[in-house]
């Protein structure tokens, strides 16, 4: 969606709720941010509906409800920005999220895909299980380059459903030199309520609670002309170094430091070629199986290695081994 069409947006909602916008003050507005101070569409789109409703006195809750005009849709449909929608949907993935004005993040699907949505923390509504299903209500849709999420907000409803619901899962296959392991890899603690990785033994939802031990890397894959985010699960991660769960803890009490499994895990992966296979979503690949190719030359991974940059690697004699 451009500029001129998220600005009509923007005004046909001010429309609805009872006040006339000029078009050229809300495309201004866009344009200014967008172009000259190079703000995230959807940040500038946020950022002139809050000047606006600020400068006509209109309450929030008044301009983001929109009773009795959601639309119940599939997760494939969802293709217009700033639409109340209702889905049925199954939580398939909670992620890591660090940020205070979210509650949580995550990915929701049902036969006929996945999206991502955003729950804010000023909503106050109940914590998303990974693996449920539930009828969201009132949410709305957001756009940002090309790919559709949904947001929760306050106006939403959240109702639990009893049926499994069916996620489809399209999968895509991705081949490259493990050029580098970013951080939050390895041996890691997760929120026994919700799932979430914690932070400095705090979950964003809620606070500092004990914490289930589990093992993961997020790393990326550069084929010399693009790179790809990747993650792999603990039973990935597990079949592809060789380290469980149970061995990988016993590396951080001996040690007395957790970092070591981190460490050990980079020495085993980085610098080889992989093909992996997974779901794509958002930035990443959530890898299913992955197998490290033997049909690449030392001249192809050096190639590729350069091209990456000499600072996500441990060592030339780590390419060499993948050989």
């Amino acid at each position: 969606m451009d500029e001129r069409e998220t600005a009509e947006h923007i005004e046909a909602r001010f429309s609805e709720v009872g006040r006339k916008v000029p078009l050229n003050e809300i495309e201004t507005r866009l344009n200014t941010l967008i172009n000259k101070f190079k703000v995230p569409a959807e940040e500038a789109r946020r950022s002139v509906i809050n000047y606006f409703l600020k400068e006509y006195n209109i309450p929030k809750d008044k301009f983001y409800t929109n009773p009795g005009a959601a639309k119940t849709l599939k997760v494939k449909d969802v293709k217009s920005d700033g639409q109340w929608v209702n889905i049925r949907g199954k939580v398939a993935q909670l992620w890591e999220n660090s940020h205070e004005t979210i509650s949580q993040v995550g990915l929701i699907g049902d036969e006929t895909g996945t999206i991502k949505f955003t729950k804010w923390s000023k909503a106050g509504l109940p914590p998303l299980e990974e693996g449920k299903s539930y009828l969201f209500k009132n949410v709305v849709t957001s756009e940002w380059q090309g790919q559709y999420s949904i947001k929760l907000n306050k106006t939403s409803e959240i109702i639990p459903l009893e049926e499994d619901l069916v996620v489809n899962q399209t999968q895509i296959e991705f081949s490259g030199v493990l050029v580098d392991i970013q951080a939050g890899s390895g041996l890691i603690k997760r929120c026994p309520e919700c799932n979430r990785a914690l932070i400095k033994g705090a979950c964003g939802e809620h606070g500092k609670v004990e914490g289930s031990y589990d093992l993961r890397v997020k790393a990326i894959l550069d084929n010399g002309i693009e790179v790809q985010d990747i993650l792999l699960n603990k039973e990935v991660t597990e079949e592809l170094t060789s380290i469980t769960l149970d061995k990988a803890k016993a590396m951080a009490t001996e040690a007395l430091d957790q970092s070591v499994v981190l460490d050990t895990i980079k020495g085993k992966i980085v610098g080889r070629y992989y093909t992996g296979k997974g779901r794509k979503v958002d930035r990443y690949i959530l890898i299913d199986t992955i197998r490290q190719e033997s049909k690449i030359t030392e001249a192809q991974i050096d190639e590729v290695l350069e091209l990456a940059g000499a600072n996500v690697m441990n060592s030339r004699n780590i390419a060499e081994e993948a050989v």
